[in-house]
């Protein structure tokens, strides 16, 4: 269980950040010279679910790897600037609050 939903956040974490630059194109093109809204009416909605997303499974990754409540803040608060929510997920898996620090490495296999 605990792994699936490791998984999840680094996957919403990604997903987030790729849905704010799928935004951010969308509102370029619509208040740049092609005056067009069809990106921010379609990213605009799939880039909510992914915030809304984000930050619920901050909230249970905080809980099944018992974060503190300033990391907890702070992985909520990059669900707010751009991209900063991949740059959370990395800083958090170097400090081993993503649960793998407890699992066991596998020796590299020898290729050829």
């Amino acid at each position: 269980m605990r792994e699936k939903v490791t998984r999840l956040f680094v996957a919403a974490a990604i997903a987030e950040a790729c849905s704010w630059l799928a935004l951010l194109v969308g509102m370029a093109v619509k208040y740049g010279p092609p005056d067009n809204e069809l990106g921010v009416k379609i990213f605009g909605p799939i880039h909510g679910g992914l915030f809304v997303a984000y930050g619920l499974l901050v909230l249970v990754m905080a809980r099944l790897h018992r974060w503190s409540i300033p990391a907890t803040v702070v992985a909520l608060a990059c669900a707010v600037p751009p991209f900063a929510t991949i740059f959370f997920e990395r800083w958090a898996q170097r400090r081993g609050m993503l649960g793998s620090a407890d699992r066991p490495t596998r020796e590299p296999t020898p290729v050829g």
